[in-house]
């Protein structure tokens, strides 16, 4: 994706753009109104090249290159809700992406660390964070092993398509911790929640269906 200074300016157009989709996010489920004020203020078209910065604020997912999506806005927002962001919440992100869900969680005032497979994704992002004046920690390898050196997570959210659930993720988790990830084929998946009820035992709860990029990595596809 190619940044330009274009890339980086609001217009009252743009803003009411944004209304509209937090409307529409509104509309369609009972979201957080923290979630939504966030949504509401950040410029989802940051995350986009210029030319097609109206098109942010459709709730549709986008192509960002190397084959990757940015989220549909109702998919960040429903993760989101089923993490229950705390402030100060120390929460890895598997699948940085364009940026735009681990600035949603720093903006929520989660510590972020987000691991992106594609170097130039995880660049573009580092550029998008710095004019943000936002701070998560971003890191190139493989997703499905976590970050066992800054374990354990209060949350852990993965936003790519997994064939199962990553043991290796769940390791690194708190107890009480909250693990959100998509688990299904590459068609369409069920959002899980594993809530880690003790060192040895979890609890996993089944939502909506979502269809996401595959998780590729060592416990990915």
């Amino acid at each position: 994706m190619k940044l330009t200074d274009a890339s980086f300016t609001d217009t009252y157009k743009l803003k009411g753009l944004r209304k509209k989709l937090v409307k529409i996010l509104e509309d369609k489920y009972p979201f957080d109104s923290k979630i939504l004020e966030v949504i509401g203020s950040l410029p989802r078209h940051y995350f986009f090249e210029s030319a097609f910065g109206e098109q942010a604020y459709q709730d549709k997912a986008f192509p960002i290159g190397k084959g990757q999506t940015i989220s549909q806005p109702y998919t960040v927002a429903y993760q989101t809700q089923l993490l229950e962001v705390k402030t100060g919440d120390k929460i890895m992100e598997i699948g940085t992406g364009s940026g735009y869900q681990a600035a949603v969680l720093v903006m929520l005032g989660a510590k972020v660390f987000s691991i992106e497979r594609v170097p130039e994704l995880h660049k573009t992002a580092k550029t998008i964070f710095a004019f943000l004046e936002l701070s998560p920690r971003l890191y190139v390898g493989d997703g499905t092993l976590g970050l066992p050196k800054y374990a354990p997570f209060d949350k852990i959210i993965v936003t790519a398509a997994a064939p199962i659930i990553p043991e290796t993720l769940v390791a690194q988790l708190k107890v009480g911790g909250y693990l959100v990830i998509p688990v299904g084929d590459k068609e369409t998946q069920q959002m899980i929640r594993i809530i880690k009820t003790s060192e040895t035992t979890t609890k996993k709860e089944v939502f909506d269906t979502f269809r996401f990029v595959p998780l590729i990595g060592e416990e990915g596809w």
